[in-house]
């Protein structure tokens, strides 16, 4: 698709997404809508990007040319515009947000009614109606069938709510010290105050945003600080979000990162001895370390790996009939609290595990040992098709030849290729990945 990556419309604002291309992606979104509508109203939020006024704009008068109501509840999550979206009765939800990536680049996000995550089929047939400008301009209205819109700024308050349901009833955070880094994005406000009302002692990081320093050297892609910090305060917990607070890094008390994939095996295996996992096992991508699956068979659990998106991550657990995935990247789903990944719900489990276990987290969030996985990214001006390089099927073949689990992709929301090679010989992997790397930078640019 020419619109749509892995994650929504996402680009460089001002640029490939422009006002009159996210008006018209509106303005697609609601002609498909129009024939599901039942009130008439879609919500729409944003993160804490200085393109977020623009955009937001251009959307609310996209919506409102073609006769719907909008609702404009200002900077919030993206779990928490799926949470309201369902809870408030919307027709529909719409994030302004490019997640981790820096203010130059804004993105749109959408969600179904239900708060889920808008299908590839289903944003296929958007795409479809955004590049038929007779239906576009067919379906304008005039009058009185000209939509309205309102912002309301108390929707925090539920979110909140929905937050602290989450978290097991008869705990507290008591007697915690917490620090958070908020990247200076969409959860600068709703983050601390969550921890907070819990009882916990909460230091925290990267909270003043002026639309331009949303994920600067912060964030979950940017840990030093908060490593940092954890040491300095002795602090129980480090935790990170990224700028629209759907992915989750957490920092152990000796100032350590946790991997994506032993944390998603701690909080599996933990819902299981709970009773509280469905379908037997959890849902992880084909970026997880093979590790991540020897520990599930060791628990007579099964792993089951989707393609990379944590939409992708969903379509599987719904598939399964499974309540738990993520990915390696810190996108945890817990469908029992939330239709997307939701960086608090799942610090929130966190800090239930370390509570019910009564240990450090640098013992109960490591409870195996990784494979030696490395991933590099390329950066590429033009993304051709991987099957159109040459001798690349025979490079792949020499990889599993050596016993090399290999992943070739590219990335849906940035101009990279994405190269991970995982393998039980360090060195071996080492040696290869510098072969692919010269074999992918002559190719890619021949």
């Amino acid at each position: 698709m020419k619109l749509f990556g892995t994650d929504g419309v996402r680009g460089e604002a001002g640029s490939f997404l422009s006002a009159p291309v996210a008006m018209k992606v509106a303005m697609a979104t609601g002609i498909y809508l129009k024939s599901f509508a039942v009130t008439n109203r879609i919500l729409v939020g944003k993160d804490t990007r200085r393109s977020g006024y623009m955009i937001e704009t251009a959307i609310v008068s996209g919506l409102t040319a073609i006769g719907y109501d909008v609702i404009e509840v200002g900077p919030m999550p993206t779990p928490a515009i799926a949470y309201i979206t369902e809870n408030m009765r919307c027709d529909a939800g719409i994030m302004i947000s490019a997640s981790h990536n820096s203010f130059e680049d804004n993105g749109i996000k959408l969600f179904n009614a239900h708060g889920d995550k808008f299908s590839e089929t289903i944003e296929k047939e958007i795409e479809n109606i955004y590049f038929n400008d007779a239906l576009i301009n067919k379906s304008q209205v005039t009058g009185k069938e000209i939509g309205k819109a309102k912002r309301i700024d108390d929707v925090i308050g539920r979110y909140i709510v929905q937050l602290k349901n989450s978290f097991p009833v008869h705990m507290t955070l008591q007697g915690m010290r917490i620090v958070l880094d908020t990247a200076n994005g969409a959860a600068y406000k709703v983050g601390p105050t969550v921890l907070e009302e819990l009882g916990a002692e909460v230091i925290v990081l990267h909270n003043k945003p002026n639309g331009f320093n949303i994920n600067e050297d912060c964030g979950a892609l940017h840990t030093k600080d908060l490593c940092n910090c954890v040491v300095k305060y002795r602090a129980d917990l480090g935790i990170a979000l990224d700028g629209d607070a759907d992915r989750l890094v957490i920092v152990d008390e000796k100032g350590e990162v946790v991997d994506g994939d032993q944390l998603l095996g701690a909080l599996g295996v933990h819902l299981n001895e709970q009773k509280k996992l469905q379908g037997g096992g959890i849902v992880a991508t084909v970026m997880s370390n093979q590790g991540l699956d020897d520990y599930m068979q060791a628990h007579d659990l099964k792993l089951f790996r989707s393609d990379v998106g944590d939409k992708h991550v969903l379509e599987i657990m719904k598939e399964k009939g499974i309540n738990f995935g993520g990915e390696q990247s810190g996108h945890v789903i817990m469908s029992d609290f939330a239709k997307t990944g939701d960086g608090l719900v799942s610090a929130l489990q966190v800090l239930a595990l370390l509570i019910d276990k009564k240990q450090s987290a640098s013992k109960v969030l490591r409870p195996f040992s990784l494979y030696p996985q490395k991933l590099v990214n390329l950066h590429v001006k033009i993304k051709k098709p991987l099957n159109e390089i040459n001798s690349l099927d025979e490079k792949l073949k020499e990889l599993d030849t050596e016993g090399i689990r290999h992943l070739i992709r590219y990335s849906g929301t940035e101009n990279k290729l994405r190269v991970l090679l995982e393998c039980k010989e360090r060195e071996k992997m080492n040696e290869k990945m510098d072969e692919m790397v010269k074999f992918f930078t002559k190719a890619l640019n021949e």
